[in-house]
This record gives structure tokens, sequence and C-alpha cells, in this order.
């Protein structure tokens, strides 16, 4: 996508992503799913509440992989991660929740009712609940339980867990931000994960910068996994030259600190949309797989992948 230009100070500018990796079947609906996030997330006053605000439309949406309808994990489980930053360096993240379905909206207490910077767990869920914040939500469509019963699902310990993942984790054009000339796992219809991934949004009120990126997980992973999303770096970062929110292949994302260099290039003078580009770049030297990201800068937004497909949306006051 071409740079946008930057929001008048004052005004807030938003660009929200839903997630690198196969073409979705019905671009359409997700795309006006996006275009409303950005909307909400313009309404707010802050760059922070503008991009839990976005994130909360796309996790209660089952088309995307955050919220309501994540990825199952190998004991059969959703459990829900998300990170949120500000351009002042304040973090908060959360991950492994079962049930919360605003997982970004966890973060941000995390970032901005703690002193912390971190919390997991069944934890996590008992201090979004202390803060109002729903638990308990079911968060298994009837489409995801189908296709993790489908799998013949293990059930013993971690290691009969992980021989059973083996042949299931990534599988498929979806979380895995898989790219289509890849040889990797096998894939076929009886073995096919949802082809959905990860939500991410940036927002700026020509002032200051949040980034924040919540995720459901990975389909078919070991019970308990975390990937890049709620690692500062990884899955989103933040400082005064911008912020950006990554998608795709969690444990390459957090190998190379995906949202951390997009940044890193933002200092270094380019804009937004040359800053992504790079980024995916060095990210498909390095890993050889496949990923997604979105920037914002000083002088508008940016996105670029190297997956089959990668929704955005930007909109601004």
């Amino acid at each position: 996508m071409p740079t946008q230009p930057a929001p008048r100070s004052g005004s807030i500018r938003v660009i929200v992503h839903g997630g690198a990796g196969g073409a979705p079947d019905e671009p359409e609906p997700r795309q006006a799913v996006l275009d409303r996030a950005v909307e909400r997330g313009t309404e707010r006053e802050t760059p922070l509440g503008a991009v839990e605000a976005a994130l909360a439309v796309l996790e209660s949406d089952p088309r995307f992989n955050a919220g309501v309808g994540g990825a199952v994990q190998s004991d059969g489980v959703v459990r829900t991660d998300a990170g949120v930053m500000t351009s002042d360096r304040e973090l908060g993240a959360v991950c492994s929740m079962p049930g919360v379905e605003h997982a970004a909206s966890v973060a941000r207490v995390v970032h901005s009712e703690t002193p912390h910077i971190f919390v997991s767990g069944s934890h996590a869920v008992e201090l979004a609940d202390d803060f109002g914040i729903e638990t308990g939500v079911d968060l298994l469509t009837d489409e995801k339980r189908a296709r993790y019963e489908k799998e013949d699902p293990p059930q013993g310990g971690p290691r009969e867990h992980l021989d059973w993942l083996a042949t299931r984790f990534g599988s498929g054009d979806d979380q895995a931000g898989e790219r289509s000339d890849d040889g990797g796992a096998e894939r076929s219809e009886e073995r096919e994960a949802p082809d959905h991934d990860t939500v991410g949004a940036v927002a700026t009120d020509g002032e200051t910068f949040a980034a924040a990126t919540s995720t459901g997980g990975r389909s078919f992973a070991l019970a308990g996994r975390v990937g890049d999303v709620p690692q500062v770096g990884s899955g989103f970062f933040c400082t005064e030259a911008g912020g950006a929110s990554a998608t795709g292949a969690g444990e390459d994302i957090a190998r190379v600190t995906l949202s951390r260099r997009a940044v890193d290039f933002l200092d270094d003078g380019l804009d937004a949309q040359a800053a992504a580009d790079r980024a995916i770049e060095e990210f498909e030297e390095i890993t050889e797989s496949g990923a997604g990201v979105i920037v914002l800068g000083d002088d508008g937004a940016g996105s670029a992948f190297n997956t089959d497909g990668m929704q955005t949306s930007v909109g601004s006051t």
C-alpha cells in the first residue's frame, strides 16, 4: 500500500491489519470489519484508546484469529495473547488467557494500571476480571471445534501432544504465515487450518503513537504455547519515531524481532512504507518464512507482506 499522509496534530489516524497468510475466501466482509475497526478507533481521543477500540471489533469477529474464533491449542482450548506499547516506551502484555475475548484491553490494564510489563495465564484472567473485562467467554466456535475434533486430538501428556502436532502445527495457509511458494508442511482438505491470522493496530494523534497486537495463537500448537504477539519488539513495538504490528509465522517473527526492526528503519529515516518493505525483505532473507507488518510514522502509514494476502485498513478523523 502507498504511504498515507500524516495526520494533523490532534486528529487520530489508525491503521489495522487482519493477519498475513492465505488469501481469504470472503475478503469483502472481512474488509468491511477492518474498516469498521478503523472507524471505531478514530472515535477515541488518544492513540492508546484508538488501538484498543479498533482491536475490540476484530477480537469479537470470528473471521479473525483473536478472541472469539481463535486458534485451538492441542488440548482443545483457545488461549488469547496481546501486547500494547506507547511512544514513551510504556508497555503491557498478557498471554495464555482462556475465556478472555478482549486480550488487548487486558494488556492495556497491565500498561496503565500496574508497575509490570507482562502478566500470564490464570493471573492475567483474574486481573481482567478485577478491572471489569469479561472473562469466562466461550471462544470456541462450532467450526473450530469440528476442525479440532476431526484431527483425532491427543489424550496424554505433552510428549503425546508433541507427537500429535508434529504434522499439524502451522498446517495450511493460516496462522503459520506460509508463503505460496513454500514447500513445507503437508496440506490437505482434511487437515486445513483456518485462513486468517493475528490482528493488530497502530495509531497516532500527530504527536504520540500506540501499537497493539492481539491473537488466538496458532492452530494445533502445544497447550500453553506463546508466540510472538505479546513479546515486545516481536509482535508489537513503538517509539517516538512510530509504531508497528506484525503478523505471520510467530516463532520466526520472534527470532528476528520484526516489529522492532520496522521501527528501527523509521529511526534510520525511512518513511513508513519503505520501513515496512525493508523489514519484510530482511525477515524473508533471514527466515525464508512468511509474515506481514503495518507501520505508522510521522509521514503516514505503510504495510508489507510476503504471504498470499494481508488485508489492512487506514482512516483518520
